[in-house]
């Protein structure tokens, strides 16, 4: 949630108890500290919604799904793997021979 809402959430709740909403109350309420220039600005624009109380919290079930989305697949990791590891399969059996026929020809094998 971000300060603007909730300056506007105090604002509904106190102009719902019959109380005109003021920087100074406003600023007693808030959960931290804001700079008094931005509870101004945004009294300035409020206007009363009775229905606006609540700080609204992301629903949890969706934001359950969109964590599903955006982290991979535990699948898609083991293919990633996979492929990788088959690609390299290749160039480590060459590097192996590499260093044997280095090894021959610089006469290392022998001690």
């Amino acid at each position: 949630m971000t300060i603007r809402e909730e300056i506007l959430t105090i604002a509904n709740q106190l102009a719902n108890q019959g109380k005109s909403p003021s920087v100074a109350l406003i600023k007693t309420k808030l959960s931290s500290p804001t700079p008094l220039p931005v509870i101004i600005s945004t009294l300035k624009s409020w206007q009363h919604d009775p229905d606006y109380i609540e700080v609204k919290k992301p629903d949890e079930k969706a934001a359950k799904k969109q964590q599903e989305k955006t982290s991979p697949d535990k699948e898609i990791y083991q293919a990633v793997e996979q492929a990788i590891q088959q690609e390299i399969a290749p160039l480590r059996r060459e590097l192996e021979e590499m260093k044997a026929l280095l090894l021959s020809l610089t006469g290392k094998d022998k001690q």
